[in-house]
């Protein structure tokens, strides 16, 4: 793969053949709807759940980073090291509680990419983030690789037990102020999220192999695709597959140095050569907004948005009667304001610690 990679990018060899009438959201559209495009899919980040209202890691002020002194870390990202947690696991659940998934609400965004599911088009969403708002968007297991882990299962962290457990029985340790510790063992339990010093899930890379040779339309949303080996993914597409990228900035561009040590396939969006690869500069639910209006899916869209919303909020509030608030809404109002446009800085929706096989 390394080789293949470097001899393509490097010499110009693959297939270059034009399968967008325009490099604009409007010649994207007008491919989906053709009824060629059938194998979507979707790499996604921090920048489509800001607006859900969770917190960016580096902001001054707002940030999670800026906010962590009641902890006494030696050094902000000790809270997600792993051997730091196996000695000192109370100042990662401390903040676990306060940043639980399940207090926060899916975007337009993730029901834009559940909308791709229903219509038969999504072949898989790639994400690098752990706030399960996918899963609670619609998607399932199968079709999502969550590649820096997730909330939604937790093991035994003694590599002779690795007992597992759910999402539920970590809520209630967490919410009842108790370290989780296994029941077979008394070890400690973690959540299945990627720290500095651990690996991928083996899933990430067995299913890329399957997947992005099939792919026929890449979506990339709310990511600055900087950390490898999630961002060398856009390079995994055939040579005539098109790229969508809908964030702040534009991101994930050529760099020759990159290319030398395989991880080639940047995007090129304004050269001379450009010929797949669209740039939507907008946060992410308005990009998949003007998208699904070009489709004629923006009134579909919102009204899935409104009533899952409503159902999200009355299950809240059967939940915890007396209640002004859902949860979820509740977080979302809380924090909204102070990250509203961070689409392409980290957040905790995005496991910014690295694993071993991305340093």
């Amino acid at each position: 793969d390394v080789l293949r990679g470097l001899f393509s990018s490097v010499l110009g060899l693959g297939s270059s053949e034009k399968v967008l009438d325009e490099l604009s959201l409007e010649g994207v559209a007008r491919y989906i709807s053709s009824g060629k495009c059938k194998n979507i899919i979707c790499m996604v980040g921090a920048g489509i759940s800001t607006s859900a209202g969770i917190p960016d890691f580096r902001s001054p002020e707002t940030g999670l980073y800026a906010n962590l002194q009641k902890y006494n870390l030696p050094y902000p990202e000790a809270i997600f090291q792993i051997d730091y947690f196996k000695k000192h696991p109370e100042p990662f659940f401390a903040l676990a509680r306060e940043l639980y998934p399940g207090q926060f609400k899916p975007t337009i965004c993730h029901y834009f990419i559940k909308m791709l599911k229903d219509k038969g088009v999504l072949r898989r969403c790639y994400t690098q983030n752990i706030d399960t708002l996918e899963r609670v968007a619609g998607l399932e297991g199968d079709d999502l690789i969550e590649a820096h882990g997730t909330f939604y299962t937790s093991h035994c962290v003694k590599f002779l037990c690795k007992k597992e457990y759910n999402l539920d029985w970590m809520k209630e340790k967490i919410f009842s102020d108790e370290i989780p510790k296994c029941e077979k063992c008394s070890s400690l339990v973690k959540p299945d999220i990627v720290f500095f010093g651990e690996n991928l899930p083996t899933r990430f890379f067995t299913t890329m192999k399957m997947d992005f040779p099939r792919c026929d339309l890449l979506i990339v949303m709310g990511t600055s695709l900087q950390v490898q080996p999630f961002a060398s993914l856009v390079g995994r597409v055939s040579k005539s597959c098109p790229r969508l990228l809908i964030n702040m900035e534009k991101t994930g561009q050529a760099d020759p140095m990159l290319g030398l040590l395989g991880f080639g396939g940047g995007m090129d969006f304004d050269s001379e050569k450009a010929y797949r690869d669209v740039a939507q500069i907008s946060t992410c639910d308005d990009g998949c907004l003007a998208l699904a209006d070009l489709l004629g899916w923006k009134a579909e869209l919102e009204e899935l948005v409104k009533k899952e919303h409503a159902r999200i909020d009355s299950e809240d509030k059967q939940e915890n009667p007396g209640g002004s608030k859902g949860a979820a809404a509740k977080g979302a109002a809380a924090k909204g304001a102070a990250v509203k446009g961070a689409a392409a800085k980290g957040t905790l929706a995005s496991a910014e610690p690295k694993s071993k096989a991305e340093e």
